[in-house]
């Protein structure tokens, strides 16, 4: 008789252990899964702050980021064309933890889950030369879309103009004028949005400038190209998290430790108001 209890509870623990294992796969199944072959300005715009607003507003978002510093769209065409293990495979799961797998190929990153979205960027000093984006980014799509499932999409990353006083070296490309990057872009991801492949733009760029011409004014930027580490980071993934799940991020009760209630406010308006008008400015109030 005991030799029986003992296989029943076996038995029923086998089966609660699968249970277990469906719920979780159920669970994984549901949640939006987003990656981004990029730079550092993906890293600024997606691997900060963004899952904890999905998990306020009770979502679930599995973020994948390929990231080599400062790498222009025809780098990562070659490491296609190649099958090159050159990236730093940043991920962020489920729960929230955070990981990195080096020397990892673009087809690697691509097959490690069944993705809703791939954002595409260009390199910031390039990020506004449209014939130069066209250069490479048909064969980085056609590469990704032979990669994907097909309700797989593509979004397109519109990045942000360099800060007023940026030394950064690419900034001659517009002249060292802000507002002449930002148009520049604008104006390239404008043309990029109306073109069949892309689902989206996610207006970052947009939303940067617009919370520019708050009372923050020209500060976003940490070293004249990269975002600030709070406020700054924050924007970006407010915009994504607009774009994303199409909710209102002024309504997420979300704000990072190291921001105040009033720069929260204004990154989630720069970002909604972004959203609404992509490749033009809004004067943001506060």
């Amino acid at each position: 008789m005991m030799k029986r209890y003992t296989i029943y509870a076996l038995v029923l623990l086998l089966s609660l252990q699968v249970g277990m294992a469906q719920v979780k796969d159920a669970v994984s199944k549901q949640a939006l899964k987003v990656l981004a072959i990029g730079n550092s300005f993906s890293e600024d715009a997606l691997e900060n702050y963004l899952h904890e607003l999905a998990a306020t507003a009770d979502r679930e978002i599995i973020i994948g980021n390929l990231y080599i510093g400062g790498a222009p769209l025809d780098l990562h065409v070659r490491n296609a064309q190649e099958d090159k293990a050159a990236y730093s495979y940043r991920k962020v799961h489920l729960d929230g933890s955070k990981t990195t797998q080096e020397n990892t190929s673009i087809s690697t990153a691509l097959a490690d889950e069944d993705w809703d979205y791939v954002s595409l960027q260009q390199a910031s000093p390039l990020s506004g030369q449209y014939n130069v984006i066209m250069e490479s980014l048909p064969s980085l799509m056609d590469y990704v879309k032979g990669k994907v499932s097909p309700h797989t999409q593509l979004v397109y990353h519109q990045t942000w103009a360099y800060q007023a006083d940026s030394e950064h070296e690419g900034f001659v490309n517009y002249q060292k004028s802000q507002q002449h990057m930002y148009e520049a872009i604008a104006s390239a991801t404008k043309k990029i949005s109306k073109q069949k492949g892309f689902a989206f733009v996610v207006p970052c760029g947009t939303a940067i400038q617009n919370a520019r011409s708050s009372s923050i004014g020209d500060h976003y930027t940490r070293d004249g190209y990269h975002l600030d580490l709070n406020y700054g980071r924050f924007t970006a993934a407010c915009t994504w998290y607009e774009k994303l799940f199409k909710l209102d991020s002024r309504k997420n009760t979300y704000k990072p430790a190291g921001i105040t209630a009033s720069q929260a406010d204004i990154a989630k308006a720069a970002a909604h108001a972004a959203v609404k008008n992509p490749f033009k400015i809004t004067l943001t109030k506060k």
